[in-house]
């Protein structure tokens, strides 16, 4: 795990004092070593976590062993060892490679070297990585299937830098820093700002599962994987076949996963999915495994109890860190320098104190993200079933309308039904169970120019079939080739697409590499994700129980008296705060003269939500806490 930066420019426009800038304030993400390469068009700056060989002879930037290529990589690739097997292989006569160290990085680069761009659908892991033919003068950039290690990039037509945060990129002068609106109305409306776009206009977020190819005065993008290209046109119905091909699964990518030169350990929270991780983490390691997990001072939302029970029947060396409106004030700064962009997930707040607390006692950690999108956790997926239904649709209005007369908990709920248009519902529901504001509250909060259309082409997400593409399904009927998905499937798809990679991947890449601390997914394995895409929907929520078949698995290890209980999430109790110990940030940053100062919204409206809030409405903190973490990162970026 590591931090990259780097730049391509014909006309030399950007300096390597700038790329000694790029590389430091990423520091964070690799402390154990710094490396540098350039020439007359292109700049490479690395920094190191070191996780696998930790010698000098795997540090970065690294030389292909015929020279021509050189990389820059951030993340792992578990499958490397098998990778390097195959390499003499590939070409019949090609001479045995002698590997000169037992790092990953070596493996891609050569694996590039006799395959070109097709070799990143062998890599098995989470990676940025970048590649430079010196003799071509070309720089290729892969970004892994799901999204879980980030890159961005400037691209004005002809020169381009790309870095793994946008604090990086900031270091070039060349980069003009106007606000993009679109940004803007999107993460009010999701709280965070959805792939490609950026807060800033320049700066975009690289797609993931595809490459990018730059060359003097051109730009090539490619996807060589999606989600929808991993869709068939018929589900795995079969319970038994199922669980058997999963678990062999979780076992595989778990056992992948535990590979380090330098102690792992496991986020538990006592839910579902990271349970199911720490049993198999335990039962592969063959050693005593580390655990961490937060709880609160509010019983409301304390789950630390839980992920101690689970701890104690499994056995693990269990660490935990109670957390107090103090510890919040304490970070509430520091998140505006750790996630660059408006970011407004306040469970960022309880990962870093996770973060900071395990990296006193290991480098990796395994955590539970994507069992939710995959298996149907949320209750977004209930609010989808319920508003597909035909009757709930005619008179979703007045059904509405009536809930928003009744108490707080009902206006909430109201709120669902009242979506302005159906080929936006999936955003909607996600904004509304977020407690977000809804597309017709943005016309009534936004100054006109900050109105525009969200970056989100939502249509792909509305029908309830979903055509597979023909370039993956060239040779079977075009009639197979379309595969009718229900209300829950859809309104996954959308959290996989943005949700996943744009709030939770984002959320803990930024909070575990503060600390310097890698984090690994299991559940995000592509062999995983592309099987639990094609498991039927009833395995997934059956009689009533989300995420059924994981359930069925996990009972094999963990008895299910431990989960009798609500799900809860992972969540800071910020109702409560902002009500109280935190309302000072209110008064500070939603005041008429911070408001008026950037004009992006009206303070009639803001002013209305405060008083409703103060007034018992506590289902609107979210939204004030959008406005201050917006105006709070406006008064420290745009002064």
């Amino acid at each position: 795990m590591c931090g990259i930066a780097g730049f391509y420019s014909p006309k030399k426009v950007f300096s390597l004092e700038e790329l000694i800038n790029m590389t430091k304030v990423l520091a964070h993400r690799g402390p154990n070593a710094e490396g540098f390469y350039s020439d007359d068009i292109i700049g490479f700056g690395h920094r190191r976590l070191s996780v696998l060989d930790l010698s000098d002879r795997a540090n970065q930037p690294m030389h292909s062993h015929d020279g021509r290529y050189v990389t820059i990589y951030n993340g792992e690739v578990y499958n490397f060892q098998e990778i390097a097997a195959s390499l003499k292989y590939t070409i019949p006569l090609q001479p045995t490679i002698n590997f000169t160290t037992s790092s990953d990085t070596e493996v891609i680069l050569e694996a590039f070297v006799q395959q070109g761009v097709d070799f990143v659908n062998q890599l098995n892991g989470m990676f940025a990585i970048a590649i430079y033919d010196k003799i071509e003068k070309i720089l290729y950039l892969f970004r892994d299937r799901v999204g879980i290690k980030p890159l961005y990039y400037f691209w004005d037509g002809e020169n381009f830098a790309f870095a793994s945060e946008i604090k990086s990129l900031l270091q070039l002068k060349l980069i003009p820093r106007e606000i993009n609106k679109t940004a803007v109305r999107d993460f009010l409306h999701l709280g965070y700002v959805p792939t490609p776009i950026s807060i800033y206009k320049s700066i975009h977020k690289m797609r993931s599962g595809s490459w990018i190819k730059i060359s003097e005065n051109s730009f090539e993008e490619q996807k060589y994987w999606s989600v929808n290209s991993k869709l068939h046109h018929k589900t795995i119905t079969n319970k038994e076949q199922a669980m058997v091909k999963l678990s062999d699964l979780i076992i595989s990518s778990v056992q992948y996963q535990l590979k380090s030169d330098v102690p792992f350990g496991v986020f538990l929270s006592g839910g579902i999915d990271s349970s199911l991780v720490t049993a198999q983490a335990v039962q592969l390691s063959g050693i005593d495994v580390n655990t961490f997990s937060i709880g609160f001072e509010e019983n409301s939302h304390n789950e630390s109890e839980y992920a101690k029970a689970i701890s104690k029947y499994l056995g693990t060396d269990h660490h935990e860190f109670i957390v107090s409106y103090r510890d919040a004030i304490n970070l509430v700064d520091e998140i505006f320098e750790v996630y660059d962009e408006p970011f407004a997930d306040s469970s960022a707040i309880p990962t870093m104190m996770v973060s900071k607390l395990a990296k006193q006692y290991v480098s990796v950690t395994l955590t539970g993200e994507g069992g939710d999108e995959l298996f149907f956790g949320y209750g977004t997926y209930k609010w989808a079933d319920r508003l597909h239904n035909p009757l709930i649709r005619a008179f979703r209005k007045p059904i509405g309308g009536v809930l928003s007369q009744l108490s707080s908990r009902y206006k909430r709920a109201a709120q669902q039904f009242l979506y302005s248009d159906a080929s936006k519902l999936r955003s909607h529901i996600f904004s509304q169970e977020q407690y977000l504001f809804a597309d017709h509250e943005l016309e009534q909060l936004l100054n006109t120019e900050y109105i525009v259309e969200s970056s989100i082409p939502e249509r792909m997400f509305k029908d309830s079939f979903l055509r597979i593409p023909d370039e993956y399904h060239s040779s079977q009927d075009s009639s197979k080739q379309e595969r009718r998905l229900n209300s829950m499937e859809t309104q996954a798809l959308f959290d996989i697409e943005y949700y996943l990679k744009d709030d939770l991947l984002t959320k803990v890449d930024r909070a575990s590499m503060r600390y310097s601390l890698e984090t690994r997914v299991p559940y995000l394995d592509h062999r995983i994700v592309e099987f639990a895409l094609n498991i039927d929907p009833s395995l997934k929520y059956k009689n009533g129980i989300s995420k059924y078949i994981l359930k069925q698995i996990l009972y094999n290890y963990i008895p299910e008296k431990f989960f009798d209980r609500p799900k809860q999430g992972f969540a800071i109790p910020l109702n409560i705060w902002l009500g109280k110990e935190l309302g000072w940030l209110i008064t500070d940053y939603l005041s008429r003269d911070v408001i008026e100062r950037y004009g992006i919204v009206r303070y009639e409206e803001v002013e209305r939500l405060k008083r409703d809030f103060h007034n018992g409405d506590n289902y609107l903190y979210n939204r004030i806490w959008l406005l201050i973490v917006l105006h709070k990162w406006l008064i420290k970026n745009m002064p």
